[in-house]
């Protein structure tokens, strides 16, 4: 069973006297520099010259400084720029300055796992990953909770990586929820593995599919809307409060039985989970990531057609005409920022 760190056991006076720079002013830079400040730390921002997050941060009080300037002053370094930015900047910014001692590290293990970043033998590397966006992070750091998070060390080149990084996680707030130990090996694994079968490509493709069987049979889009997208919401608010148990016991019996007798049909059991082991496959040896390091060297034409083309999609037309319309239109709850 992975092992579970709380308040007691993470000491934020590990990071007296240190200086911390949050690479990136976006979904989850804001939120870590932010919690931390607020927790007492020593904050600086690093971002790029002329970028339009620059005077955001300067506004929210911060440093900015360039990210070479920002990596030559700080002792712990978190990069959290987009995966695919990371490794260039990295080696112009931020590996001329890694000398012995600091500590450099990550959100996300992309580029450590597919080597794009290999940090010098004598620094700390550990990734500390909260399980929820940036706003969520800030947001429930300000009213007293906490985002769980993931913690790994990497590289232990000092020999308190995991104290500074459990001092860290705690500075964002996520001891409060809870800390699970993992590697950023199995974190990069497991997190892309999830985005691609489940949160992002199964959960869009099935809401997508729904969407245009109903409006091929004649029903109103605005129907198919609410009934294969909007409410996907409240339902997987319910199993994250209580698992699947607690959605089955707030929906109708109607809904539950038709649960076990439509969803294996829709879902096939084995050869689903064929199709999602080809693609575990696929991340695991290293496929998946090298198709989008190649994807960003050659002008992105595959992933800006599909993003225009989803732009394009009823579902998305018709959903943005709704939420125009609904009383939660002006709902800012949404990460607007960028890196």
């Amino acid at each position: 069973m992975a092992k579970m760190y709380y308040e007691k056991d993470c000491d934020l006076g590990k990071l007296t006297g240190k200086k911390i720079a949050i690479i990136g002013y976006g979904s989850q830079g804001h939120a870590h520099a932010q919690n931390l400040r607020d927790s007492g730390c020593d904050v600086i921002v690093g971002l790029r010259k002329g970028g339009k997050s620059w005077p955001v941060a300067e506004k929210d009080g911060f440093t900015v400084l360039t990210v070479a300037e920002a990596a030559q002053q700080a002792d712990i370094i978190m990069i959290l720029i987009n995966d695919e930015r990371q490794a260039d900047m990295y080696r112009v910014d931020i590996a001329p300055y890694l000398t012995e001692g600091k500590a450099l590290a990550f959100a996300h293990g992309f580029n450590i796992r597919y080597k794009q970043i290999v940090p010098p033998a004598g620094v700390d590397v550990f990734m500390a990953a909260p399980k929820g966006p940036g706003h969520t992070v800030r947001s429930q750091y300000v009213a007293g909770k906490g985002v769980p998070c993931l913690v790994a060390v990497e590289q232990d080149a000092t020999g308190k990586c995991l104290d500074i990084a459990l001092a860290y996680i705690a500075g964002i707030g996520g001891a409060r929820a809870g800390i699970m130990e993992t590697s950023m090996h199995d974190e990069t694994e497991t997190d892309l593995f999830g985005e691609q079968t489940v949160l992002c490509g199964g959960v869009v493709d099935l809401m997508r599919c729904g969407f245009e069987v109903l409006v091929e049979a004649g029903y109103e889009p605005e129907n198919a809307y609410f009934e294969c997208i909007h409410e996907m919401k409240l339902i997987v608010d319910l199993i994250n409060k209580g698992g699947v148990a607690a959605m089955n016991f707030s929906v109708s019996d109607t809904a539950e039985y038709g649960e076990y007798v439509s969803g294996p049909r829709v879902i096939p059991h084995e050869e689903t989970k064929a199709r999602m082991r080809a693609v575990l496959s696929d991340i695991q040896d290293g496929t998946f990531a090298g198709r989008w390091i190649a994807e960003n060297k050659n002008g992105r034409t595959f992933f800006n057609s599909k993003r225009e083309a989803l732009a394009k999609h009823p579902m998305e037309i018709v959903g943005q005409e709704l939420r125009e319309q609904m009383l939660w239109k002006n709902n800012t709850d949404l990460d607007s920022a960028s890196n």
